[in-house]
């Protein structure tokens, strides 16, 4: 199954001496990443899976190909990467098995073996790189199978923050002198990830700020462990002709440039710019902002950006005492998202409740760019006639929607596919979210915890994927990010508007953008 070949390879690969291979740079993606599993050929066209090949059937210049890559990559690698990496996957391995072992401590039990579980851990310890590559599968169902998808939801992006003379010494060296920028950084940081941590601060010029600072040496990790996986798979491709039907190549430099965008700053500092210039180009920043980026203070490893306050789209409590009209707020943050998906070149990838505010002053607040996602012209004219006929409550015509979007080597029963559709927006319906104890801490940062359940919004998004590959499809990448944010939003619908009818109510259609009404995806 395509599904478990792929997270074999990145298993197999995770036990490795990740950092001895980094191959020559690849050409940088176009404005509509797509996955190659997705396809343009007509999903109700039957084909002929061609024959299966073998390595002797390989081309010389196919040879040739690899070894270059191979050999370029063991010299751009050097000799000193590998030797602390393989220790790292020893120690992180050890202690993984001896999580399961019937040995155990006086004191301790050993765990039941779970292949999934297993997995999560070993990433965990694995550190930054493994632990985004466990975030990439928890949010890629299309992808990976079911069972790993829920695990990984678990994966943990929280370290132990590294020392403030470190971090110091970062800052400086990205930006100067601290005392020529900033009159205060706060020592003790926001929060700690396996790439970044983040530190409040206040600039020289009064503003409160927050420094979003790199941590060391993490991009020649994430780089080469990245490329190593590549170079697995072009190998794996090469020795077994036929694992190139599953795309493993094409999803594996997906997957590296996609992470590797999240090491530029400067480029997450340009998501920001776009979405705020989006923002006033609608007329939009009155009820909706993004915080502003200090580019005297920003580079490739350090971001510089105003701090705003306030709380999380789920402490309906707290939000009540920001504003009488919750349901118009939420509606605003919704149709602003839903008209970015339309408009701009990509959309935010990670609305979840940390990242979705409510401000002070009643504003939406939307932050963390790093994470974004593009849609390819054939889903976004898919997405759009999903749109109008989920509006119409048409579940046939979203079933030829995603036929439209999909790849496949088989008829579909349009039919058929319509009534799963159904099926699994009635259970949609049904969900009532869970309301979990939220806050503001004193020094205003969110303190909140999801009022549903994480695993729900993933459930339900494995549903919709497990509907359509049923129905013989393969969905892109880019369309379960969708879904997934759509999700969150649907959630936020339930705590914030628990009387709202999404699909007749005037609000829920999208803002004015481009001269044309754009309608919502949930």
């Amino acid at each position: 199954m395509v599904k478990y070949k792929l997270l074999a390879l990145i298993a197999a690969v995770a036990t490795a001496s990740s950092a001895a291979f980094v191959p020559p740079a690849q050409p940088p993606p176009t404005q509509s990443t797509t996955f190659a599993l997705s396809s343009t050929k007509s999903p109700t066209t039957k084909t002929t899976s061609r024959a299966k090949k073998s390595v002797r059937e390989r081309t010389s210049e196919e040879a040739v190909s690899l070894i270059r890559d191979v050999v370029q990559a063991a010299f751009d690698a050097g000799p000193r990467a590998a030797p602390s990496r393989t220790l790292q996957a020893y120690i992180a391995i050890t202690r993984t098995l001896q999580d399961f072992s019937p040995v155990q401590r006086p004191g301790r039990q050993a765990e039941q073996f779970s292949a999934p579980v297993a997995l999560r851990k070993l990433f965990e310890r694995l550190g930054a790189t493994y632990i985004k590559l466990g975030q990439f599968v928890a949010s890629s169902p299309s992808l990976f199978p079911n069972e790993y998808v829920l695990e990984f939801q678990k994966c943990l992006d929280a370290t132990e923050p590294i020392e403030w003379n470190v971090v110091k010494k970062i800052i400086e060296k990205e930006t100067g002198p601290i005392t020529d920028n900033f009159s205060f950084i706060d020592k003790t940081p926001l929060a700690s990830a396996s790439i970044a941590q983040v530190h409040a601060a206040k600039l020289k010029t009064g503003e409160e700020v927050v420094i979003k600072v790199q941590k060391p040496q993490i991009d020649n990790l994430l780089k080469a462990d990245l490329n190593f996986i590549y170079i697995a798979s072009r190998v794996l491709e090469f020795l077994q002709p036929d694992f190139e039907r599953t795309s493993l190549s094409a999803v594996a430099g997906d997957v590296k440039s996609s992470m590797l965008e999240e090491l530029d700053f400067e480029k997450e500092a340009e998501n920001i710019e776009e979405f705020r210039a989006f923002l006033r180009d609608q007329g939009l920043r009155d009820s909706v902002t993004a915080p502003r980026v200090y580019r005297e203070q920003t580079t490739k490893k350090v971001l510089t950006m105003e701090r705003l306050r306030g709380v999380s789209m789920v402490d309906a409590e707290s939000i009540r005492t920001i504003t009488n009209d919750p349901e118009s707020l939420i509606i605003t943050a919704l149709n602003t998202w839903t008209t970015s998906v339309m408009n701009m070149p990509w959309f935010h990838a990670d609305v979840h409740s940390g990242n979705l505010l409510v401000l002070d002053d009643g504003r939406v607040g939307f932050i963390d760019f790093g994470m974004v996602g593009r849609v390819g012209e054939k889903t976004f004219n898919a997405v759009s006639e999903l749109s109008s006929a989920m509006a119409l409550g048409d579940y046939e015509g979203m079933a030829q929607a995603l036929c439209n979007m999909g790849a496949t080597d088989e008829d579909v029963d349009v039919q058929k596919f319509g009534r799963d559709i159904e099926q699994v927006m009635s259970d949609m319906a049904n969900v009532s979210p869970d309301i979990a104890a939220v806050g503001v801490s004193g020094d205003g940062t969110v303190q909140a915890a999801i009022s549903f359940d994480e695993n729900e919004v993933t459930n339900m998004l494995l549903k919709i994927v497990d509907v359509t590959e049923d129905n013989d499809l393969k969905l892109p990448r880019e369309f379960g990010l969708l879904v997934k944010q759509s999700l969150y939003f649907d959630r936020y619908l339930k705590i914030l508007a628990p009387d709202l009818n999404t699909s007749t109510d005037a609000r829920m259609v999208a803002l004015q953008s481009a001269d044309k009404k754009v309608e919502v995806i949930v």
